[in-house]
């Protein structure tokens, strides 16, 4: 699953899939599988989570177009697409009140799911819970900050979960950019758009440090974080081709059968860094 997109709009994304049936060796052509509106763009960003009675429950945003200039992100909220045929068909439910929540990562907990979000406010990372995977609570804070960008949470084999991310949030930043896009520089493209009434997205946090954090409570309590990774995580400008990027970004982590975590992140906007860790060197 993947998005595609005009340029720097995220109003304009869609989803596409391509399959393949040979354990990844080769891949089909792709294939448009959830349109966008409108006035929104459709983005995914985590894998889909099935249910015991096997519906695919996949975790998406809407990019909301603003009423004027171009898109920044302000207006973005969550939906999760749920399909009963194995991704052949889609409905969307909404997750109410997730103005700014995005990128939600589900995880099974004791009696439902709980999702994780990014902050478009770059405060704290947020959580939702439900009891089917159709219907979200509102998302509310954790205590784990935020930096306005990407999260992964994963469900332990012994029950915990575990969270990568950049410890950061909008107090640390000493700088803010007008949106993810602003230095591309196309000529023909509209400028940010004007900052709304309320919240407005916050772009230019550092991203760093990377930092993984385990939850033996369902993610209520985050007791336990490490860094992977540490640095100044410059993220003023998209700039990879001069080294002027010095973000880790993100994350995605998985658990073998050996017990051991895989992590791996954009490093610097220009490779993908691979990290292997137990649990228990969290707590050392």
């Amino acid at each position: 699953l993947h998005t595609a997109q005009l340029g720097g709009n995220q109003d304009t994304a869609l989803v596409r899939r391509r399959i393949s049936a040979d354990d990844g060796r080769s891949w089909g052509e792709p294939h448009t599988m959830i349109e966008p509106g409108p006035d929104y763009g459709v983005f995914v960003r985590q894998p889909p989570v099935v249910t015991p009675d096997g519906l695919w429950l996949l975790p998406g945003f809407r990019c909301v177009t603003p009423k004027q200039g171009k898109w920044v992100g302000d207006a973005d909220i969550s939906e999760v697409h749920v399909s009963a045929d194995q991704g052949r068909s889609w409905t969307s439910h909404a997750v109410q009140e997730s103005t700014g929540c995005v990128h939600m990562s589900i995880v099974p907990t004791d009696g439902g799911y709980a999702g994780f979000f990014r902050s478009r406010w770059a405060d704290s990372i947020y959580v939702s819970r439900s009891a089917d995977g159709l219907t979200w609570s509102a998302p509310v804070p954790t205590e784990l900050p935020n930096n306005n960008s990407s999260i992964q949470a994963l469900a332990l084999a012994d029950g915990r979960l575990a969270m990568v991310f950049n410890a950061s949030s909008v107090a640390d930043a000493t700088g803010r950019r007008l949106g993810l896009y602003d230095d591309i520089g196309e000529e023909d493209e509209a400028p940010a758009a004007p900052a709304s009434e309320g919240r407005t997205a916050f772009w230019g946090t550092p991203r760093a440090p990377m930092t993984l954090a385990l939850s033996a409570d369902g993610g209520r309590t985050w007791p336990d974080r490490r860094d992977l990774d540490t640095g100044d995580g410059f993220c003023m400008t998209n700039n990879s081709k001069d080294k002027l990027n010095r973000e880790y970004s993100y994350p995605s982590i998985a658990q073998t059968n050996d017990g051991m975590l895989h992590i791996a992140y954009t490093y610097f906007r220009r490779a993908i860094k691979y990290v292997r860790v137990k649990p228990e060197w969290v707590k050392h």
